[in-house]
């Protein structure tokens, strides 16, 4: 399955020439990893965020989210945000920062 390339190429110049972001496709869409721990991803013309198991609540109820469920179990801890949630740059920044604040807690992967 494809991805938006023009979301991931946003993602991408947010993130600028960080040496600790990596980039792997990963489950059909590509993922943006810090430290080797997935940050931030696109799938089809959504954006995966890792916003963590105690920020789940809070993050689903913002606009355009909704869970990541890839087998019909959601993933606590992540969220999706919907491609036409993330029009505007900042909100779109605000979202990659979350993810990349959260991985920057993490030990690298």
């Amino acid at each position: 399955m494809a991805y938006d390339e023009i979301l991931a190429r946003r993602v991408r110049e947010r993130f600028g020439t960080d040496p600790e972001i990596t980039e792997k496709r990963m489950f059909g869409g590509i993922a943006f990893l810090h430290r080797g721990n997935m940050a931030v991803g696109v799938s089809r013309s959504d954006l995966m965020v890792r916003v963590g198991p105690d920020a789940t609540d809070a993050a689903l109820a913002r606009p355009g989210t909704r869970p990541l469920d890839p087998t019909g179990r959601p993933m606590r801890g992540w969220v999706l945000v919907a491609g036409n949630a993330l029009g505007d740059d900042d909100v779109l920044g605000r979202w990659i920062d979350e993810g990349h604040a959260f991985t920057a807690g993490l030990p690298p992967n």
